[in-house]
This record gives C-alpha cells, structure tokens and sequence, in this order.
C-alpha cells in the first residue's frame, strides 16, 4: 500500500524535524504480527532435582518479553529435557503469558542430562531460519565434553551464540559450559538459586542481544544498571 506524502513541499524545518522524529520511533517498534526481528531458544534441564530452579524461571521468563518492549519483536522457542530419553520443543512464541503457561505444565522427572540433544536441536532449528541465540540453563553434565564440541562447532557456523548459564559450581558442568560458549562466540555465567535477579537480568540481556545486538544490550545494561550485564557484555566485546 502506497504510503501518503506527510510532508509537504511547505513544511517548516520543526515541521520536518517532527516527522522525522515520529520516523525514527516507528522503526524501533516492530508490529506484533509481523516478522521477528530475534529468534531465541530458551533451554532448560528439567531432570528431578530442578523444579525449584524451573518454578523460578517460569515466573523470570517474562524479562525475555519485557526486555525488548521497544526495541523490536522476538521470538522465543522453549526446550527442555527429563526423564530417560524424553527432550521436547515448544512452538514458537512471542507473548510472556502464553510462554509462561507452557511452562507451568511442566514437571521436573528424574533422569540424565540430554544437551547433546538440545544442542543439535538448534542446529537443526538454525539450518531453516536464523537462530540469534541460545540460552542453556543448568547446574551439572553427565556427557562427555568432547562430544559436544563438534555440535557447538556447528551453532558457530550458523551464526548461533551459546549463552551458557549454569546454577551452582559444578567444576564438570563450569568446564563444559564454558567451552560450548567459546566454541560459540557466546558467553557463560555462574549463580546461585538465591540469585534470582542475576538471572532475571540475564535473560533480558540476552533477549535485548538477540533483538538489537550490542545496541541493544547496551540500552539493556543502562535501563537495569546491572554489573552481570555488563560483564556478560564484555565477554562478547572480546569476540574478534
């Protein structure tokens, strides 16, 4: 559809300056049914021993959403693994309350970790359309390292960084996690389950990264004040 001439030939230079203005506020917001401009999948371990840590995220996971008002539409995938061998995917999703009730019907059972499974899931999600970022939540690792590294190695050639957060200290899981984020250009962090906020920050951070790259996560950093964005924020400013 034809867009009408707002400006007239006899405008006056506020009269312009005016338009402009309104211009470039408009390009910030992106409709709501309208094309993503970040793509985002949010995986969790949700094996027995995390329910407290999933019950937290699922009240978190709004920051995702709230994060990118303003900046532009986003979308974001939810994958999760328990039990002996089960690792599902949600559709795809840009609206917190609908995320959130997904989440609720979600049970942690007992079982071994599966993020070789979430990691070549991605892969497969990236090789249709682009994938600006994974976040992995988790606080330990039963596979071996080394077969993940290939599978990173292959987020890295699609574009996709790895933003590996792990609850507690596991010094396996600090190695593992860390690698996948090198691997990937990505990042890693560490907090514990009192640390809510740290997380909460977190995830606006990378949900701010996937919709508006380092722009968007500076405008992140100074809406929230907060050092844990600004520390996940150097790890990528070291990227070559």
């Amino acid at each position: 559809m034809a867009r009408k001439n707002i400006v007239a030939e006899t405008s006056n230079k506020q009269d312009v300056a005016d338009f402009l203005n309104k211009a470039r506020d408009l390009s910030v917001q992106a409709p709501a049914s309208g094309p993503a401009q970040g793509r985002l999948i949010f995986a969790m371990d949700a094996t027995a021993s995390r329910q407290p840590s999933w019950d937290s995220a699922t009240m978190l996971q709004a920051e995702m959403f709230d994060a990118v008002s303003g900046l532009g539409a986003l979308d974001i995938q939810l994958v999760f693994f328990r039990g002996l061998s089960e690792c599902k995917a949600s559709g795809w999703c840009r609206d917190a309350a609908v995320f959130g009730n997904y989440m609720t019907k979600v049970s942690c059972r007992a079982g071994h970790t599966q993020i070789e499974r979430v990691l070549a899931h991605v892969e497969r999600e990236a090789a249709n359309k682009k994938i600006d970022a994974l976040i992995y939540v988790g606080d330990c690792i039963e596979e071996n390292p080394d077969d993940l590294a290939p599978i990173a190695g292959k987020l890295a050639l699609k574009g996709v960084k790895a933003f590996m957060f792990q609850e507690g200290f596991d010094r396996k899981a600090q190695f593992a996690f860390g690698e996948i984020a090198r691997i990937t250009d990505g990042a890693f962090m560490q907090f514990d389950a009192s640390a809510v906020q740290k997380l909460r920050d977190l995830l606006g951070a990378v949900a701010s990264y996937a919709v508006g790259g380092q722009d968007g996560l500076a405008v992140y950093q100074e809406k929230t004040g907060s050092n844990d964005v600004l520390l996940l924020g150097n790890q990528l400013r070291k990227k070559p």
